[in-house]
């Protein structure tokens, strides 16, 4: 059974986790809004605003497909166009339309060096897989604290649960390191934080947030249906 979420102080501030049953007959405006590309960018304004507009249409689209499990309320977003020196990672609390999280990310070490170059959905590959996931249940593993990621996307990321692609802390998520050496750390796959941070972030997306990985591979970008510009029509005749 999973315990209460506890309140926690995240980067930016305070504030209490909602229940899944409220959240789920009181959706927020914020992620149905046609301008949520827009609040995304204007309280994470070092984001890339492309970026933020792509990760708004699927969530948009994926609150179409209830079968699915996103919770509306709150965003995760990795860019992975950035190098692993920079913060790339964004979590966002819709509901109150606040920026939680601007935040390292590791990317697969068959990925690339200080850039994320090669993405793959194959178990043993070591490469980092974009797309939209569901951050799901969390458990303590080999690495700690982590929380599993349930891939949404068919051929690019729907492998990740079964190649155990999940958030954790790790050490090696260094900025300071980073600086001398060129690059943070690798992992084996999964979008490693820094240890200081890992549990209130794991927290904050855990139960069915969409963590949206981004990377401007054409291939997906064409293939995506969560990013399928007649998404409503499409969903509207199933």
């Amino acid at each position: 059974m999973k315990p209460p979420r506890p309140r926690w102080m995240a980067a930016v501030g305070l504030f209490t986790a909602c229940s899944l049953p409220a959240l789920a007959q009181t959706p927020p405006a914020a992620a149905s809004s046609p301008d949520l590309g827009a609040i995304l960018a204007r309280v994470a304004p070092n984001a890339d605003r492309k970026v933020l507009q792509l990760a708004a249409s699927a969530m948009r689209c994926a609150l179409r497909r209830p079968e699915l499990g996103v919770v509306p309320d709150r965003l995760g977003v990795i860019d992975y166009s950035r190098p692993s020196t920079q913060q790339r990672l964004w979590v966002f609390d819709l509901r109150r339309q606040r920026l939680l999280f601007e935040e390292w990310v590791a990317h697969g070490r068959n990925s690339g060096a200080d850039r994320t170059e090669h993405f793959s959905n194959r178990e043993g590959s070591f490469m980092s897989s974009i797309g939209a996931f569901t951050a799901q249940e969390t458990y303590v593993g080999g690495n700690g604290y982590s929380l599993r990621l349930d891939g949404l996307e068919p051929g690019f990321n729907d492998h990740a649960r079964e190649r155990a692609i999940v958030i954790h802390g790790a050490p090696y998520v260094n900025p300071s390191a980073a600086r001398l050496q060129g690059r943070l750390g690798r992992s084996l796959g999964c979008p490693a934080v820094r240890l200081t941070v890992a549990k209130p972030l794991i927290d904050a997306l855990s139960g069915g947030t969409m963590v949206f990985a981004y990377y401007p591979d054409q291939d997906w970008l064409k293939r995506s249906q969560l990013l399928d510009a007649d998404c409503g029509g499409r969903l509207a005749k199933r």
